[in-house]
């Protein structure tokens, strides 16, 4: 079964449509890979997975379960663009309240704290972090209670590079160990680390392949330089048919 399926979904906003009966689907235990340059829809996407924006049309499950069902809150994890945590509060704290809210051992305090690299950091109040921690703080809240389905709005931004490669090793190790991982990004360097990917234009699915299957259709090795010829439509007629 697929942790995500979506059909013909459709998004309208102030009477413009930003997503076009899009169908696309994320295998279990995967980590896939949502690109596309702003704007595209990535985000509006997203928040449909995790049931917090309205649809016009369509049909979207996640774990078997129609988006928006309480019975998913605990089974998926999500992190928006923006830190999505208390900046008076203290790391722990703020952990502490999240898994509270779940239900979540008090034990996977301490575990995300470390899988993100924040314990030096776990006393400090939130607010005295940079940019690049605080958002290590919301990586960490969606972490609690060992979630099924991680849905991640560009999490690397922003971040340094060894800090990045560091996450993208810890989220192919929860992908190894069974959790589906959805992850957007508009740095197209970034999709060498996913299994499969989903690309974005204009609110609709151009494309969805693994890297290797995009290098070989479009005859070029570069992922950055692959990803151009899809956008401006090089290919897009061939991997369509």
């Amino acid at each position: 079964m697929d942790a995500v399926v979506v059909s013909g979904l459709r998004v309208v906003r102030s009477g413009r449509e930003v997503l076009h009966s899009i169908d696309a689907t994320v295998a279990t235990g995967s980590l896939t890979g949502l690109l596309g340059p702003s704007g595209s829809g990535k985000t509006t996407l997203l928040r449909c997975l995790v049931g917090v924006q309205i649809t016009a049309a369509g049909r979207v499950e996640v774990l078997g379960i129609p988006v928006g069902d309480p019975a998913l809150r605990a089974r998926v994890g999500y992190v928006t663009q923006s830190p999505s945590v208390y900046p008076d509060l203290t790391v722990t704290e703020n952990l502490r309240y999240f898994a509270a809210i779940i239900g979540a051992p008090a034990a996977d305090v301490a575990r995300v704290v470390s899988d993100v690299g924040l314990t030096p950091h776990k006393g400090s109040v939130v607010g005295t972090l940079s940019g690049g921690e605080r958002a290590r703080v919301s990586l960490a809240t969606a972490l609690m209670g060992r979630p099924e389905l991680l849905v991640l709005d560009e999490p690397t931004v922003g971040l340094d590079p060894v800090l990045r490669r560091d996450l993208w090793q810890l989220f192919a190790e929860l992908a190894s160990g069974g959790v589906t991982l959805l992850i957007s990004s508009h740095v197209m360097d970034e999709a060498q680390h996913c299994e499969r990917l989903l690309l974005l234009r204009e609110g609709s699915v151009l494309a969805a392949g693994t890297p290797d299957e995009f290098r070989r259709r479009t005859g070029a090795d570069d992922l950055e330089e692959v990803f151009l010829r899809l956008i401006e439509g090089t290919t897009a007629s061939e991997l369509s048919s």
